[in-house]
């Protein structure tokens, strides 16, 4: 699978190659990338403070050489920041990082190149920002968003600009999701969701809390359809009732997530 596997149509006009500013702090180029599990295609997100001379990069994305070399044409770059580490976020990471002579920071040890790691609580001070850092487990365990205080969240693939994400079962837990939505769910009112696919969004609070209603909406379907079917169906089974209405392109996807629902329904959180 090229990419972490994610719900949503593509865009009618996506824009390839083009940087595109989209807070004071924050600019986006859209990988070539896109497909039925990554929207329209991995954002790579650029940062730094107006004066700063060099960016923070956020998931540089693929391994594609003509994506990499167009984010180092927009200038130095101090650091490389992984929200996790399916490949659509990170194959392009380690080549990155050679040729733009900067390390990489990520959860899992597994990314971190020339640095030390991250971890929930962290300040990181570059190109004239703070970023604080949010572990927020759930989609994968290496889950990370990162917050420009008054300003934006990063949340890479736990809440996408369009359609829904999954739990990666095993690896992605259900229970582990529904509190990061929590956490992002509390951030103050207004603070923009930048995220891994598609566009960005105006409330990470409102974001969450639509995420956390669907998700709430989406275990109570997995209840009622494990009834219906006899109280020990397999996932398949739970996804041809529960996602019937949509893509059979996308039912493999759901049924990471569904995994993840009986697993929490059975108590393993």
């Amino acid at each position: 699978m090229s990419g972490s596997p994610l719900i949503g149509a593509r865009a009618a006009h996506p824009l390839y190659g083009e940087l595109r500013q989209v807070t004071p702090h924050a600019a986006v180029l859209l990988a070539d990338n896109p497909s039925p599990m990554t929207l329209d295609g991995t954002n790579t997100w650029l940062l730094k403070a107006l004066d700063a001379e060099s960016y923070v990069v956020v998931d540089p994305g693929p391994l594609d050489g003509a994506h990499l070399e167009r984010i180092a044409s927009f200038g130095p770059v101090s650091e490389i920041l992984l929200t996790h580490g399916h490949p659509d976020h990170s194959d392009g990471a380690r080549e990155f990082a050679e040729l733009v002579k900067a390390p990489v920071r990520a959860l899992d040890p597994t990314f971190t190149y020339g640095s030390e790691g991250l971890r929930d609580g962290d300040v990181i001070t570059s190109s004239g920002l703070e970023l604080r850092v949010l572990g927020t487990p759930g989609h994968t365990s290496d889950s990370l968003c990162f917050v420009i205080d008054g300003e934006a969240v990063l949340t890479g693939d736990t809440v996408l600009g369009r359609g829904t994400t999954i739990v990666a079962h095993p690896d992605g837990r259900l229970g582990d999701y529904f509190e990061s939505l929590k956490l992002l769910a509390d951030l103050p009112e207004h603070t923009a969701v930048l995220p891994g696919h598609g566009p960005e969004l105006a409330d990470a609070g409102e974001a969450a809390r639509m995420y956390l209603a669907h998700r709430t909406q989406r275990l109570e379907q997995v209840r009622n359809a494990v009834e219906a079917l006899g109280g020990a169906p397999t996932p398949r089974e739970v996804v041809e009732v529960v996602y019937a209405d949509v893509d059979r392109v996308l039912w493999p996807a759901a049924e990471w997530s569904v995994r993840a629902q009986l697993e929490y329904l059975r108590g393993g959180y």
